[in-house]
């Protein structure tokens, strides 16, 4: 699914989500990444929503955000209460949608100038 014709000025974009993968920009990555709008982290060790702990919390909260978005995978899912709870205690609001959901939310308050980060979850390749 294509989300941008155009080249947003100020801040890192979501251009594709595909099966295998999500554009960044220019470049598709095949791993699970942060996503910040001045930043991307890549290789971020975290394969499927289920195994999302408290550990995963810190990496995520480095990016400052205001408001976290969990892209997991193709479809919805739900993550653990431990690793929502890192982020409710520190009054920083978490969504859990799938990956093209995320990757349209994510470029929208990006765009409105937020502080959001977007966690997208790949599964990896057999």
């Amino acid at each position: 699914m294509d989300l941008s014709l155009d080249r947003p000025e100020g801040y890192l974009f979501v251009r594709r989500v595909g099966a295998n993968g999500i554009t960044l920009i220019d470049r598709e990555l095949t791993d699970s990444f942060l996503l910040a709008p001045d930043r991307a982290v890549e290789h971020w060790p975290v394969h499927e929503a289920g195994t999302l702990g408290a550990e995963h919390v810190e990496a995520v909260l480095a990016l400052q955000p205001e408001l976290v978005l969990l892209g997991t995978g193709a479809r919805q899912a739900f993550p653990p209460a431990a690793f929502m709870a890192g982020f409710l205690r520190k009054g920083i609001g978490v969504e859990a949608m799938d990956n093209a959901a995320a990757a349209r939310t994510y470029n929208l308050l990006a765009g409105e100038g937020r502080r959001v980060v977007a966690a997208f979850i790949l599964q990896r390749s057999s």
